[in-house]
């Protein structure tokens, strides 16, 4: 494994960890649609004529992140603006605070309910199977949350770092951050996770706990004309 699979990450992850999940035809595949809307390409140059046919229903959109084919007649894609990829490479400070426990098929409502308040565009059903995911509970109610999505043997994702707006300024996402990029990197995997240029506050939180920029990376949605 080498730091190439996080340029073509999508693709990478369906060949490695979620290989058994991967819907695939030829040199493309994708997430089923209840797990998540990503969809990955060998490399630029693959004819994926047949194979979009095959993965992509009539009127939906899925997204591709660090490597997009040319595309046949009858197909749209929309380049949005670059995302930092960062990864973390040394232990981080876990900062003192509540309990943080696994969540679990039990907590399935209460990570769907927090996720479309605050991370609506890429969580989906059964996204939380991709990985672990740990949150933190405050007065019965869900505050914050963290999981694992896209895996490779040497790499682990972190993704859907989320805090309730009643709970925000309490340091709870960065005590997540680092407890899970810890244990990612006490198992021998480089933690990454992606961000949008156009969310300060959370690219700088991630710089301030530890990660730093690999690479800006292209991000497209890709759906039928």
């Amino acid at each position: 494994m080498t730091a190439t699979e996080l340029d073509n990450p999508f693709w990478s992850s369906l060949r490695s960890r979620h290989r058994a999940l991967a819907r695939s035809h030829g040199d493309a595949a994708r997430y089923p649609a209840e797990f998540a809307p990503f969809l990955g390409v060998a490399n630029a140059q693959v004819d994926v004529a047949e194979a979009l046919e095959s993965l992509i229903d009539p009127g939906e959109s899925v997204y591709l992140l660090g490597v997009a084919p040319a595309l046949p007649g009858g197909w749209r894609i929309e380049a949005y603006g670059p995302l930092a990829q960062m990864v973390c490479t040394a232990p981080m400070t876990v900062i003192d605070g509540p309990q943080v426990i696994e969540l679990s098929e039990a907590h399935h409502a209460d990570v769907l309910a927090l996720t479309a308040l605050v991370y609506p565009h890429y969580f989906r059903p059964r996204t939380m199977e991709l990985g672990r995911y740990f949150g933190i509970y405050q007065d019965g109610r869900l505050a914050a949350l963290i999981g694992e999505r896209l895996g490779m043997d040497a790499y682990q994702e972190i993704s859907a770092v989320c805090t309730h707006p009643d709970f925000n300024g309490r340091g709870y996402a960065r005590r997540l951050l680092a407890l899970l990029s810890n244990d990612n990197l006490e198992r021998g995997r480089l933690p990454f996770l992606h961000v949008s240029h156009q969310n300060p506050r959370a690219k700088s939180l991630y710089e301030q706990a530890g990660y730093r920029l690999r690479r800006d990376i292209a991000f497209w949605s890709l759906s039928r004309t």
